[in-house]
């Protein structure tokens, strides 16, 4: 884009606002923005091998805090004298907005770009672009910023605008990547911050300014889950940093191809499977090896990496699962952890079970990685009691309807007798007539709605068999799964509904992790009697709510649900005999770190003793 097209532009866009532009605007001004993502100004700093790039997204109100950034027309809209762009740039880079090389003096930058867009709509949690943009979105003043470097220095300092005094302060959301990986998650850049910088291995580069450190900034880290029937240890790990013990052939590399990455996790979990042992209750446990995958980490969730891609090398994260049967909920787990060195002195884990995750750091003089059962109300495992169908016994009740049709017949025909006979009807005629017939319409009615549940009770019964068919899963042998289903569906239907609900659980993005069915709401269910036996067909909705804890979060699941579905008295119990989904909606839920609260009413406990 030429000059002139780009002042054309630019003074287009300004052209509006410079006539509102106050005196309040032209001052510090003091935004109080929560989330840095959203701040008036973002500013993406790449720094590279031979360069620091830093991309700008200048709001409004932000624009005198920039202005000698901004084109001659644009900066006299301002308010300004004219002055010379070229001198106002060399200024800029100096004062405004500058970047220094261990500690010296500015480095010289250049404008490459600049242009009106559209502001990028981001993520309010963890600042990456949202998928679809909003075509109405914030017009922004966008620019790209180049200081060159010589050499490699061990720290860059970024300071922005407002250091000196007197001049204009501009509200900076800022993220920072070296050689493509990010060194901070978004925070606001109010003042001069150095980072020092690990030009081997950029993973370990990283601000003096602790508040500024990325949250998942450890390259290991250590998970153990402990629920009824199993026992898991997750293991997290970079494998370039496994290189510290075992040679995976990534010396020098930049890139792991998808065709070489199924041979490296092999290699990564033989060496891992005999090290960091588990026990279960004081003894040795014995696992198997459940999964392993490449997995990617946002602030907001984490994942598998599907489809396979080839990997960078520094930012490349393998995920682990081992699984450990138990009987039931052990009373004690823990995990002993071996792997140590000088750039990984302490590990970041978390154990959790249902009341939530309690974080802990492992280090070479604590290395326990610990639970102990102090749940005041666990959830004891398997199926809900469902309310048996009505006895449905009408043998009583038939008697009294026949009695009573008897009694009527007789009545009328003593009625009809003394009124031949000229005496008219008999005084006890009427009201006998009367009581009988009250008789005949209770005992027909009783008859005729003998077995048929109420409204509440239909679905109190629907709920009690969904939730069954969903804590079937919680057991972890197949052959026990059926046994639980077949308590509560029968027929063909029992296959069909553990392949579809076994496949509704199974979080695709986790790799094949099961989510645990916590509660099951149901907001409708209508009844059809389809016979007397008490037996329904049922409109039914609800709200299935799960969760799995995995790579360090808990991910939320919710599903909707609306289908038909009959239920039979079979064998003196409900079944679930027809099922017709007819409609599946995830709805939005969050995954948090593995902080949660303690619905169990206890906590678990990290370390051998506490």
């Amino acid at each position: 884009m030429s000059r002139n097209a780009v002042r054309y532009s630019i003074v287009l866009y300004f052209a509006a606002i410079a006539a509102v532009l106050t005196p309040s605007l032209l001052r510090p001004d003091a935004l109080v923005i929560t989330r840095a993502m959203l701040a008036t100004t973002i500013s993406e700093i790449f720094i590279r091998k031979d360069t620091v790039v830093v991309e700008l997204e200048i709001g409004v109100r932000d624009a005198p805090a920039f202005q000698n950034l901004l084109p001659d027309e644009l900066y006299e809209a301002l308010g300004n004298e004219p002055e010379p762009w070229g001198e106002r740039l060399a200024r800029f880079f100096e004062h405004d907005f500058s970047v220094s090389a261990d500690q010296g003096p500015p480095l010289p930058g250049r404008l490459t770009e600049i242009e009106i867009r559209n502001r990028i709509q981001r993520d309010e949690v963890t600042g990456e672009p949202l998928p679809v943009q909003a075509e109405d979105a914030e017009r922004v003043v966008y620019a790209r910023l180049a200081y060159p470097l010589s050499g490699r220095p061990l720290s860059l300092t970024f300071s922005p605008p407002g250091g000196d005094p007197g001049r204009p302060v501009a509200n900076v959301g800022f993220i920072t990547y070296h050689d493509g990986l990010h060194i901070n998650d978004f925070r606001y850049l109010g003042q001069p911050e150095r980072v020092v910088l690990d030009w081997e291995d950029p993973w370990y580069s990283q601000f003096e300014n602790r508040n500024l450190w990325r949250q998942y900034k450890s390259p290991i880290s250590a998970f153990l889950y402990v629920e009824p029937f199993e026992v898991r240890k997750e293991i997290v790990i970079r494998p370039k940093d496994l290189e510290q013990w075992i040679d995976l052939g990534l010396e020098g590399r930049d890139v792991i191809p998808v065709e070489e990455q199924e041979e490296l996790k092999a290699r990564v979990i033989e060496w891992l499977e005999d090290r960091n042992p588990v026990t279960i209750d004081g003894r040795p446990a014995e696992g198997f090896l459940d999964r392993a995958h490449f997995i990617y980490r946002t602030l907001r969730t984490s994942g598998v990496v599907d489809p396979p891609r080839d990997l960078d090398v520094t930012a490349a994260t393998l995920g682990v699962i081992w699984v450990y049967p138990t009987e039931s909920l052990p009373d004690s787990a823990a995990m002993t952890w071996e792997l140590f060195s000088d750039r990984v002195p302490r590990i970041p884990g978390a154990v959790t079970d249902e009341a939530g995750a309690l974080p802990y750091f492992l280090t070479e003089e604590d290395n326990i990685l610990g639970w102990e059962n102090f749940l005041t109300n666990p959830t004891t495992p398997g199926l809900v009691p469902v309310e048996a169908p009505p006895a449905g016994d009408r043998v009583p009740a038939l008697i009294v309807l026949v009695t009573a049709i008897v009694g009527l017949v007789l009545t009328a025909l003593l009625v009809s007798r003394s009124v031949r006979a000229g005496s008219g009807i008999p005084r006890w005629g009427v009201p006998s007539a009367v009581v009988l017939l009250l008789v005949l319409a209770v005992s027909a009615r009783f008859v005729a709605q003998m077995g048929q549940l109420s409204d509440d009770e239909t679905r109190t019964v629907v709920s009690g068999l969904l939730l069954n068919v969903y804590k079937a899963f919680d057991y972890r042998q197949e052959e026990v799964i059926y046994d639980a289903l077949a308590r509560t569906t029968s027929g063909e239907l029992l296959t069909d509904v553990y392949l579809e609900t076994r496949r509704s659980l199974e979080l695709a993005n986790q790799g094949g992790a099961r989510a645990k069915v916590r509660t099951l709401e149901v907001t409708e269910a209508t009844n059809e009697p389809v016979d007397r036996n008490g037996s329904f067909r049922s409109r039914a909705s609800w709200n299935v709510y799960g969760s799995v804890g995995h790579w360090g979060h808990v991910h939320q699941r919710v599903n909707r649900y609306d289908a038909d579905l009959t239920v039979e008295v079979i064998d003196g119990a409900w079944r679930i005999t027809e099922l017709d989904v007819l409609q599946e909606e995830r709805l939005p839920t969050t995954s948090s770190p593995a902080t949660a609260a303690n619905p169990a009413g206890g906590a678990a406990q990290a370390g051998e003793a506490r």
